[in-house]
């Protein structure tokens, strides 16, 4: 019987490298399907990657294309430069939730706002992971992080901020959603939205953002499978997948 290979290293992950990533977190599950995206639409030689500040600034040691690194939270800035002075280019950025909600939220909301065409793949953690583990905008109420041990506090921090949907409000995004990496049933959804966010920027549709609800089991404090357990358990509850926005 001849040997059927069902699955195979991606042709846009950089070649001889190995994850860095701590076990039981997403970012690399979020990388692979990134690369297979760029694979099965035939663009990474027409790709730029924008990596920001934090544990997501490693995805330029993985994936095969050209990439910029930004300043925190500057990704949708530069990668908006990008695409004004390339338009040919298929321009994304790759950030995580502290970058992307705390320093970088004027950022992301005027490139909403002017519907720049580019693909923001947001990692959602619900924690600065990098740096140590401190409350970020998307930590859960009575969450506990180094600069909350006792638990985020509504009267003293305020609430999570649900990005998907205050981007949802503004009238020119086009295509607005959120998906987790949790479990292999997920992982299917992920793949489609992230491939799906893409093939808008081609089809010169305008700004598209997939938020991607993944784990950060050495800042909670959990084991890998525990860590998935807890995102859907507590994580999905108040931030619920789905598509907030569609150009449809």
């Amino acid at each position: 019987m001849s040997e059927v290979k069902v699955y195979e290293r991606p042709k846009s992950w950089t070649p001889d490298v190995s994850s860095h990533y701590c076990p039981g977190c997403g970012h690399g599950i979020a990388h692979r399907l990134v690369c297979e995206t760029i694979d099965e639409l035939g663009i990474q030689n027409e790709t730029i990657g924008v990596a920001s500040v934090g544990c997501s600034a490693m995805i330029y040691d993985y994936i095969y294309t050209d990439f910029c690194e930004s300043p925190h939270g500057r990704a949708p800035a530069v990668a908006t430069g990008i695409k004004t002075v390339r338009p040919d280019r298929v321009v994304f950025t790759y950030q995580g939730d502290g970058d992307l909600a705390s320093i970088g939220m004027g950022e992301i909301v005027h490139a909403a706002a002017r519907n720049t065409p580019i693909t923001v793949i947001f990692i959602n953690n619900a924690i600065y992971g990098m740096t140590g583990g401190q409350m970020a905008p998307t930590t859960l109420l009575g969450q506990k992080a180094t600069t909350c041990p006792l638990g985020r506090d509504a009267a003293v921090n305020g609430y999570p901020i649900r990005m998907s949907e205050l981007l949802a409000t503004l009238p020119s995004p086009g295509f607005v959603t959120r998906v987790t990496v949790a479990q292999p049933r997920y992982v299917t959804r992920a793949k489609q939205a992230i491939k799906k966010a893409f093939q808008n920027q081609i089809d010169g549709k305008g700004f598209s953002l997939v938020e991607v609800l993944s784990s950060c089991p050495t800042n909670w404090g959990m084991r890998a499978v525990e860590s998935f357990d807890w995102l859907i358990s507590s994580m999905m509850p108040y931030y619920p997948l789905g598509v907030f926005k569609d150009f449809d």
